[in-house]
């Protein structure tokens, strides 16, 4: 039996051998995390940047019955993550990982729709790329409203509102939360 080896996601190959956190509930973020240099030229008004994503990898045979694997992670970039020195403090080091969180979110909506969905390798190769680009537009969707409505994290009222429902999505897709 030929096993094949994929490895894919968000985030590009050259991402894949950079420094990168995996998400764990038990791990926060710190300001010694960012370690790319600020790059404030093209939005001055942001403190921060929180570089995170997907990572997946699947090992699957050619046989369209045979078992498929596939593990899916929430990886936060380190080499491209920055913050402005000048102007980070707690809370919107609060708001960057929100971000991180918004991403584990997706990770499990990812994972609980490929394990109900898909058990074999002909179930990966008909569905995993439309589940996968679906929980991935609706994802960056989310992460685009979540900076506007909460104004990079300055709208107060607004990011507590986020900060909640995150924690609530978390803790409702528990089950999904890679071991």
């Amino acid at each position: 039996m030929k096993w094949i080896f994929l490895a894919c996601g968000l985030l590009t190959s050259a991402t894949l051998f950079s420094q990168k956190i995996v998400w764990r509930e038990n791990r926060k973020l710190t300001w010694n995390d960012f370690k790319s240099p600020a790059n404030t030229k093209n939005n001055s008004d942001i403190v921060a940047y929180t570089h995170c994503g997907l990572q997946y990898t699947v090992i699957k045979s050619s046989d369209p019955k045979s078992y498929v694997k596939i593990e899916i992670e929430t990886i936060f970039n380190e080499d491209k993550s920055w913050k402005d020195v000048k102007r980070i403090n707690d809370y919107i080091l609060g708001h960057e990982q929100k971000h991180f969180d918004i991403t584990e979110v997706y990770a499990r909506k990812l994972r609980k729709e490929v394990m109900e969905k898909i058990k074999t390798s002909g179930d990966y190769d008909r569905s995993f790329k439309s589940i996968y680009n679906r929980i991935l537009n609706d994802y960056k969707a989310f992460q685009m409203a979540y900076d506007k409505d909460t104004k990079h994290g300055m709208d107060k009222e607004k990011q507590a509102q986020y900060d909640v429902t995150v924690a609530e999505e978390l803790e409702n897709l528990k089950s999904y939360q890679k071991s």
